[in-house]
């Protein structure tokens, strides 16, 4: 059946919501844009006599199609090497790398990989229940009718899901400009080699952990506490003197840490603060996660400062 250019204005519209939607329950832009186009799919199929509101129709399918893909991806996980973090986006000023899917989302807030870290909690219908209500308004008749539950179940789960990503959500909601401040401070210590301001940055009880995949070395168990954290970064900084290069860019929306290695992007570094304070920081290392910043990645094998050598740079703390 050919859309008409009618259902190609709706689809249109609705395709940010769409996106976002299916990045949030996911974490992964290429997932999610392949999730948009079969969404898509199904709308040119669709009997739009039977339709009575085109925006519940897509936002349902969407919800559906996210619930039964990460019912599969909870599987797939078990089997990724290291720790799992989801794939970053670039928001903001930063610009879409070439032939990389339109990932534009309908609001950037509750974006923060710290945010998408906290829904990771949560189980797949949980999640969908959560982000319909929390993120669009949704009442909860429409939620029961998405995700086949009745309106009393759909309330409890989102009552549920409230709590158990209440005590932390507050930190995923610190202004842009105070965050950035705090990074601010956070390189001046980094590049001063300045142990103790580091030191300071962390809470008790932070925790640090990185993503390689497989496919770039990273560290095998999640560092906790801002010793263990400072002593990581400075031998870092020690280890690869001068080839590491360090900004602050927007990411999901807010600032994070892009580190550059020969003008090529190694890694993405993103915080949960109170502000004050650092009390989560989430490194993504693995290339393939990377590819959406508008930097080519380092990748695998590269050459630096004239010297061969494999771009997989050790991040463990030796433990």
């Amino acid at each position: 059946m050919t859309a008409s250019p009618q259902f190609l204005d709706v689809f249109e519209r609705l395709r940010p919501r769409l996106f976002g939607i299916a990045y949030r329950m996911l974490g992964d832009a290429h997932e999610a844009e392949d999730l948009v186009q079969e969404c898509w799919l199904r709308w040119q199929d669709a009997d739009r006599a039977a339709i009575i509101s085109p925006d519940g129709w897509l936002v349902t399918v969407m919800t559906r199609l996210a619930i039964d893909r990460l019912h599969r991806a909870e599987t797939e996980r078990l089997s990724y090497v290291g720790h799992w973090l989801p794939e970053p986006i670039a928001t903001g000023g930063e610009t879409r790398a070439p032939g990389a899917p339109d990932t534009r989302v309908e609001r950037e807030s509750d974006l923060s990989v710290a945010f998408l870290m906290l829904l990771e909690r949560l189980g797949p219908e949980e999640r969908a229940a959560f982000l319909l209500r929390e993120l669009f308004d949704t009442d909860y008749d429409e939620i029961a009718r998405v995700i086949d539950r009745t309106p009393a179940t759909a309330r409890q789960m989102v009552h549920r899901a409230r709590e158990r990503v209440r005590d932390d959500r507050a930190r995923v909601a610190v202004a842009g400009d105070v965050q950035e401040r705090l990074l601010e401070r956070f390189l001046a210590a980094l590049r001063d080699d300045d142990r103790d301001a580091l030191l300071a940055l962390f809470e008790e009880e932070a925790t640090f952990v990185s993503d390689g995949g497989g496919k770039a070395s990273a560290m095998r168990r999640i560092l906790v506490g801002p010793d263990r954290i400072t002593r990581m970064l400075t031998g870092l900084e020690h280890k690869w003197p001068g080839l590491i290069t360090h900004r602050i860019g927007t990411v999901n929306g807010e600032p994070a840490i892009l580190s550059l290695v020969d003008n090529r992007l190694f890694t993405v570094t993103a915080f949960a603060t109170d502000g004050e304070r650092i009390h989560h920081a989430y490194r993504i290392i693995n290339p393939d996660k990377l590819r959406l910043l508008g930097i080519t990645p380092l990748g695998v094998v590269g050459r630096v400062s004239g010297r061969a050598r494999s771009d997989k740079a050790d991040l463990s703390d030796g433990e």
